[in-house]
């Protein structure tokens, strides 16, 4: 599935994006998590797309052998929504953790911080996000809304960034593990990257 015309000079980019929910899964209602996902992606992203859906039950060992196959399956990132929560069945960071090589703790860090803008409930998620050789993988919250809120940041009513999203850094760190050149839209998330980083795709 491409976002782009056949003319894009930027690399292709396999995602996996999951989608954790006893009850989505089983089919008592639709999921919204994998369309809020594979729609912020779409515009955040100059590059062509090819996303790499699941939709799955909250069962530890059926995540982790999920995140397994995707990054296999050549994804550079891997986004997990759903099942970051206390609650006796939310158990996608301990899956998450299970197939990690590397624990990037600074993503789960700030995204909290991100939430606790709206929510006091907040420190209460439980999101991680790990390296599995060369992809990352983060878990995001369940809700569209909050999907944004920590992917792109807090902007003020001009549009001025006030506090970074998560998404800033993703590039930079695919780009240090030795995947693909990832190009955002910088109407919706500026990426940072050491000048000495950036590639020129004229």
């Amino acid at each position: 599935m491409m976002n782009c015309s056949a003319h894009n000079p930027y690399p292709s980019i396999k995602i996996g994006i999951v989608s954790v929910s006893d009850r989505a899964s089983s089919g008592v209602y639709a999921d919204k998590g994998l369309p809020a996902l594979q729609d912020w992606l779409t515009r955040a992203l100059n590059n062509p797309l090819q996303f790499e859906p699941r939709l799955i039950p909250d069962e530890q060992a059926a995540i982790s052998a999920a995140l397994i196959e995707l990054v296999e399956a050549g994804c550079a990132l891997v986004l997990t929504t759903g099942g970051t929560g206390p609650a006796l069945r939310d158990v996608t960071p301990e899956a998450t953790l299970a197939v990690a090589h590397k624990v990037m703790p600074g993503f789960g860090e700030q995204m909290r911080q991100i939430s606790l803008h709206f929510v006091p409930t907040a420190i209460l998620s439980r999101q991680v996000a790990v390296i599995r050789g060369q992809c990352l993988i983060i878990n995001l919250p369940g809700q569209p809304k909050s999907i944004a809120e920590t992917l792109e940041g807090l902007k003020d009513a001009d549009g001025k960034q006030l506090v970074d999203g998560i998404f800033a850094a993703v590039p930079y760190c695919i780009d240090l593990i030795g995947g693909p050149y990832l190009q955002c839209n910088a109407e919706i998330c500026k990426a940072f990257r050491p000048k000495a980083a950036i590639r020129s795709f004229e």
